[in-house]
């Protein structure tokens, strides 16, 4: 609710766009870099496992080898495969939180921005 009433009501030209890619660098603020995130598993094991659309972000990976264990202990799927379960949701939850900091990030650079830009124009009048 506080994400909608600040995207929406209080601060509309501020509130970054999720569904666009960032404005600022994402270097910006990390003076020896950011670890990239990777994907391992290729376009074609992915349709091979015949993972869903839905499915296929940066925790692929664990959501895979949950399949597998799946597959190799079927009718007890939580006996055998719970800890591939848990790293597959503690990945997801990860980035999650990961792209809540990203936004929030996003969002702050913007207000900067803003800042800048208003104390620029006070002084460029006075």
């Amino acid at each position: 609710m506080g994400n909608m009433w600040y995207s929406y009501v209080t601060n509309p030209e501020t509130a970054p766009d999720f569904r666009n890619p960032p404005t600022f660098d994402p270097l910006y603020g990390f003076p020896e870099g950011r670890e990239e995130r990777k994907i391992c598993a290729t376009r074609e094991e992915l349709d091979r496992a015949k993972v869903p659309l839905k499915k296929r972000d940066y925790c692929v990976d664990y959501y895979m080898k949950f399949l597998e264990c799946r597959q190799k202990h079927f009718p007890r799927v939580w006996s055998y495969c719970h800890h591939q379960i848990h790293e597959w949701e503690h990945c997801q939850i990860e980035d999650t939180v990961l792209r809540v900091k990203e936004w929030e990030r996003e969002k702050r650079l913007k207000e900067r921005a803003k800042r800048k830009e208003k104390l620029e124009n006070m002084e460029e009048m006075a």
